[in-house]
């Protein structure tokens, strides 16, 4: 089988990705049938280019590496917005990886709804898009038989999502808790370990690469909220959006705080954490806690993650992420694509079936 898919975004993930399906490519042929051709790809610096017959991805890899636009590799018209892109390229499948909108989702939320509308199936690492139209993206796929898939929004490759999607199925998710920021654990991790005071494990955080120029989205807690959000509606049913989650970072802990609970025999970590309540809501909150060391949560060090399920028939069951990075997030989006070749996504879909169509 030939699938033909574009890259929307080719940033440090779009390339790793781009790597992985040439590294993988033998393995994809023997185990799946499948041959990947990338018709086109979209950036926001080296701009556009779509082959109908397939575009030679090492050279692309390399014309980015070295700061060349991808022009010279473009057959047709020219290209001159992303609309145009999405429009013309000839893809079968479309993988999203453009930055976080953490405000409302846009403008990826708007590019996968047209693409699902035209029958073209998404695979995103984009967490805006799911946090804030989740339900609608998968009634929209559901409605065109396509798939919408994800798992790369929440702890990158690490099957979080697909753990509830097929391998606890009829299990009530009682409790989602864990720690899902790679920056702010790295941060109080630092200040643990090392005594650095806050600023200087963020300026470390920053030398890196793990934490950008404004950390606002990090160490304000939005970014775990967004992911926070993902997991309740996803895996509980919930309706929730970021700005329903009762957040709180870590700007400005001091050093004394950290210290204070070290000797206490606890570790602050950024927890994350949706729970069911009594009458069967939803609640949904992000805040630095003391940690016992007794729990697993605080023995989750430097750029690692960390979800736990609680479960009716699972009291708990947990999912431990060590250090990931681009190559990581990068699977889960190779991952997704091989689950909708598999069609994987017609299960979901059918429970997001217009009723209309799912009583007939």
């Amino acid at each position: 089988m030939q699938l033909n898919v574009a890259l929307l975004g080719f940033g440090n993930v779009g390339r790793a990705l781009g790597q992985l399906i040439l590294a993988k490519s033998d393995v994809l042929r023997r185990d799946y049938d499948l041959n990947v051709r990338v018709v086109g790809i979209s950036t926001g610096r080296h701009g556009h280019v779509i082959d109908r017959m397939g575009l030679n991805l090492r050279t692309a890899l390399d014309a980015v590496k070295h700061g060349s636009p991808l022009s010279g590799l473009h057959e047709g018209r020219v290209i001159d917005s992303t609309a145009r892109f999405l429009s013309d390229v000839p893809a079968e499948l479309v993988f999203e990886t453009i930055p976080t909108n953490p405000q409302d989702g846009q403008p990826a939320l708007s590019y996968d709804a047209d693409l699902l509308e035209r029958g073209v199936h998404v695979v995103t690492a984009n967490k805006g898009p799911v946090a804030f139209g989740y339900r609608d993206l998968t009634r929209i796929a559901a409605r065109n038989n396509v798939g919408f898939f994800f798992e790369s929004s929440v702890m990158d490759g690490a099957p979080t999502l697909g753990i509830g999607r097929e391998g606890l199925p009829a299990a009530e998710f009682l409790r989602v808790r864990g720690i899902f920021n790679s920056t702010t654990n790295y941060i109080l991790t630092l200040m643990e370990q090392d005594g650095y005071n806050f600023e200087q494990a963020l300026e470390s955080a920053q030398q890196i690469g793990i934490a950008e120029t404004d950390p606002t989205l990090d160490i304000d807690g939005w970014d775990s909220a967004i992911k926070t959000v993902i997991l309740a509606n996803v895996l509980m049913g919930g309706d929730l959006r970021p700005n329903d989650v009762d957040r709180q970072g870590i700007r400005g802990m001091s050093l004394d705080e950290v210290q204070a609970a070290a000797q206490d025999g606890q570790r602050i970590r950024l927890i994350c954490e949706a729970a069911r309540q009594l009458d069967g809501s939803i609640r949904a909150k992000v805040v630095p806690e003391r940690v016992p060391m007794s729990d697993i949560l605080a023995n989750v060090h430097g750029t690692s993650s960390i979800v736990d399920y609680e479960t009716d028939v699972l009291p708990r069951l947990t999912v431990i992420e060590n250090n990931p990075g681009p190559t990581t997030t990068a699977y889960g989006l190779l991952a997704d694509m091989i689950n909708i070749v598999r069609g994987r996504h017609e299960a979901v879909n059918r429970q997001f079936a217009p009723e209309e169509e799912s009583e007939g």
